[in-house]
């Protein structure tokens, strides 16, 4: 059986920012969480992902770029050509390039956007700062192909017991409570009210207040360990895990299948539950 699995992803993972892996189980309609597994390396989080020998992950990092910055580039247009073309540029050849595509452009439409961005309500994946989802899509997509991973609707690795999956925690984080802020990486805000707006995101999950339709079921320690983390790191982790978990339940679903749409773009992809 495949492990069910959530990614929260940093493409400069470090001690204080480890990438963490939520590993859980579907029963019905109730998540499990089993471990939350951290890596502070790229090449340790890469080794997990070809040492597991099937998972179905939602990973919260863009797996295409926009159609529109893509032909202005005039980069390739077929998926895994263009990854392999953007894999071979360093960070700054990236940044550079997306800088002087955003300086010919007016003020308020500075980047390009992919289809999902607007119902996710998610950062254009040209984005090299606040958050730099660029980087993250060129540091995670290439290891995921590495690890023989199927990106529905944009590679299939043919035989792959490995899924991987586009999610966004702030979608899901957004239904529960709003716009309220659950998280940050500056111990300076790391308020109470945050700690508040956690406890009330994590009782909803668990209430299944949600269009999933799915409840997380957390025990006491696992609990208090999540409300523990000030960075959200972990509690995104599990957002992604439900948001899996819910592309699970519909794995034949039409088109790609995992309850994405019918007819996605085969080079900018779909974040999960949009």
């Amino acid at each position: 059986m495949s492990l069910l699995v959530g990614c929260d992803f940093s493409s400069a993972p470090s001690a204080r920012k480890p990438i963490v892996i939520a590993v859980g189980g579907l029963r019905g309609n109730r998540v499990t969480l089993s471990s939350l597994e951290l890596f502070t390396t790229l090449d340790a989080w890469s080794a997990w992902l070809t040492e597991a020998p099937e998972w179905v992950a939602g990973f919260d990092f863009p797996f295409g770029l926009p159609r529109e910055l893509v032909e202005a580039l005039g980069w390739p247009t077929d998926w895994l050509a263009l990854i392999t073309h953007y894999a071979s540029l360093s960070r700054a050849e990236v940044r550079s390039t997306f800088a002087a595509f955003c300086n010919r452009r007016p003020v308020g439409g500075k980047f390009a956007h992919r289809a999902a961005d607007g119902p996710a309500g998610a950062s254009p994946s040209m984005k090299w700062v606040n958050p730099p989802v660029a980087f993250m899509l060129h540091a995670g997509v290439p290891r995921l192909l590495a690890a023989g991973a199927t990106l529905p609707g944009l590679h299939e690795t043919p035989g792959s017991g490995r899924v991987a999956l586009e999610a966004y925690p702030g979608l899901l984080a957004r239904e529960l409570i709003g716009r309220r802020s659950y998280k940050s990486d500056d111990p300076a805000r790391q308020t109470r009210e945050r700690w508040i707006a956690r406890a009330d995101l994590l009782n909803a999950l668990e209430r299944g207040a949600t269009r999933l339709g799915l409840r997380l079921s957390l025990t006491h320690a696992q609990r208090d360990h999540l409300l523990a983390d000030a960075q959200g790191d972990r509690i995104d982790a599990v957002l992604c895990l439900v948001q899996a978990a819910w592309c699970v339940e519909r794995r034949t679903s039409p088109g790609p299948g995992f309850g994405l749409p019918l007819v996605i773009d085969s080079l900018e992809g779909w974040i999960a539950t949009a």
